[in-house]
């Protein structure tokens, strides 16, 4: 079983609108795919714009299943990127992007992709858990039993 969770943004000038298809496998989120819609205002190069924007996906997506800095005593517990959780190559999903061009004033395209990310991986979620998700990251939260 698979829901889909819908986010949209407007950082940095950029209208962005976000879709990401997930299910719950043995406990854990799997992301399938992801849309963007992505409007810019005018733009220069689009083959940069999709670049960029597949790209913040990766960064939303591997904030939203497993980044935390935990500190004791007041020191990062990881003192290395061994030791830090990342998305890894295996578990990037699809990513399809549509660029809009209003011809609006230009706007962001470095960053505008990511914000969206992690509330439309979470609502999908909530569809599937039958619950709210309300803290990242999804790698805490206990989703056995609910696997579709």
């Amino acid at each position: 079983r698979r829901a889909r969770g819908v986010a949209m943004a407007s950082p940095f000038g950029s209208e962005v609108a976000t879709i990401a298809e997930v299910s719950l496998q043995s406990g854990e989120v799997v992301v399938h795919d992801v849309w963007v819609a992505i409007d810019p205002g005018s733009i220069v190069n689009p083959a940069i714009i999709e670049a960029q924007v597949n790209s913040a996906v990766a960064l939303g997506l591997s904030s939203a299943l497993l980044e935390e800095v935990v500190y004791v005593d007041g020191m990062p517990q990881a003192r290395n990127y061994d030791g830090y959780p990342i998305l890894t190559p295996d578990r990037m999903p699809r990513v399809h992007v549509r660029i809009v061009e209003s011809g609006a004033p230009m706007g962001g395209i470095g960053e505008p992709g990511l914000p969206g990310v992690p509330p439309a991986i979470a609502n999908a979620v909530s569809v599937l858990a039958g619950r709210r998700v309300r803290s990242l990251p999804l790698s805490k939260h206990d989703f056995k039993g609910v696997d579709g």
